[in-house]
């Protein structure tokens, strides 16, 4: 086990004795060499647990280990180390590069932090083949981001991503932000990078096709918990919980016939707001299975067939689980 997450919480302070619950009661385990999908709608949690489990954000409460060490636990050196074996492709490659950088001072910067390339030779050969790495010529070493397409400044990313040999990526959205044509080809570089260095992705997306492409399994999030996880053939054909039904029936199918005779679900009700806490399932508003227990309970994180897990009192009350 690569990374493993439990009951991770992160609640956000808004002054005036308010409080966001951003993250309520994650747990998953993501394997050496594999690619967890994390989706949901906008606003769920996803980036928040992406950043958590990188230490960007300290938990509120949970644990988050990396090989077998506790990341928040860990101080210094220690810590240091750690964190040079995760790191994050960020959503907007038009945000995230410091506009004032060269390419070369962009991916310098991580090699730089952790002492890394005392030659300054070495240190821009090393850069030359990062950029090689992902698509980019490396006599781009001189210009700035303003330079690029939205596509190029995402391979740059993914270069300083890699500077420091991760074992971990968190792909935060990566490809959102670019057009179609373009989002294939990061996806075709990211496998292609998993391949040959044998990296293990957290990949963050809203797009729920793209996700079972990329993705050996997918987990499901809704108002900061999970709500379904299983391999990605499995969620697909097989979804159990109510909200990932309705998600996925909202997926255009190529075939117009087979398009034609789906019902489509459509979510009812309004989502709740997050500056409220919930009592019982935050999802009972929005589901056409919601019981007396939605009410008053929130439902319990468990494995219903091996590997397929979910939250859901209507799967309890049909003795799904095992």
């Amino acid at each position: 086990m690569l990374v493993s997450v439990r009951h991770l919480k992160k609640n956000f302070d808004l002054g005036r004795r308010q409080s966001v619950c951003a993250i309520n009661g994650v747990s998953f385990d993501i394997h050496e060499g594999e690619t967890l999908g994390l989706v949901g709608e906008s606003g769920c949690g996803k980036s928040t647990t992406g950043r958590t489990i990188l230490g960007l954000y300290e938990p509120s409460e949970g644990q988050v280990t990396f090989r077998g060490q506790d990341i928040h636990r860990l101080k210094g050196q220690a810590r240091r180390q750690v964190q040079r074996n995760m790191q994050m492709i960020f959503q907007d490659p038009y945000a995230s590069l410091n506009p004032r950088a060269s390419v070369f001072d962009l991916i310098a910067e991580p090699l730089d932090i952790h002492g890394l390339y005392r030659d300054p030779k070495e240190k821009a050969q090393r850069i030359g083949m990062l950029l090689e790495e992902v698509g980019l010529s490396a006599s781009f070493v001189g210009r700035y981001p303003h330079e690029f397409s939205g596509g190029q400044r995402q391979r740059i990313g993914i270069a300083r991503a890699l500077a420091l040999e991760p074992a971990f990526i968190v792909a935060d959205e990566p490809i959102s932000a670019l057009d179609v044509s373009i989002q294939v080809q990061i996806v075709h570089l990211l496998q292609r990078l998993q391949q040959e260095r044998g990296l293990t992705f957290l990949f963050i997306a809203h797009d729920l096709s793209m996700v079972q492409y990329v993705s050996d399994r997918v987990g499901v999030m809704y108002m900061g918990a999970m709500a379904e996880l299983a391999s990605s053939e499995e969620l697909y054909h097989n979804p159990l919980h109510p909200y990932t039904q309705v998600l996925l029936s909202a997926i255009p199918v190529p075939d117009p016939q087979i398009q034609r005779q789906r019902s489509d679900q459509v979510f009812r009700g309004e989502r709740p707001s997050s500056l409220v806490p919930t009592i019982g399932c935050a999802f009972r508003s929005r589901c056409p299975r919601a019981m007396a227990a939605c009410q008053s309970q929130a439902p319990v994180w468990r494995e219903h067939t091996p590997g397929h897990f979910a939250a859901c009192h209507a799967l309890d009350a049909e003795g799904h689980h095992q």
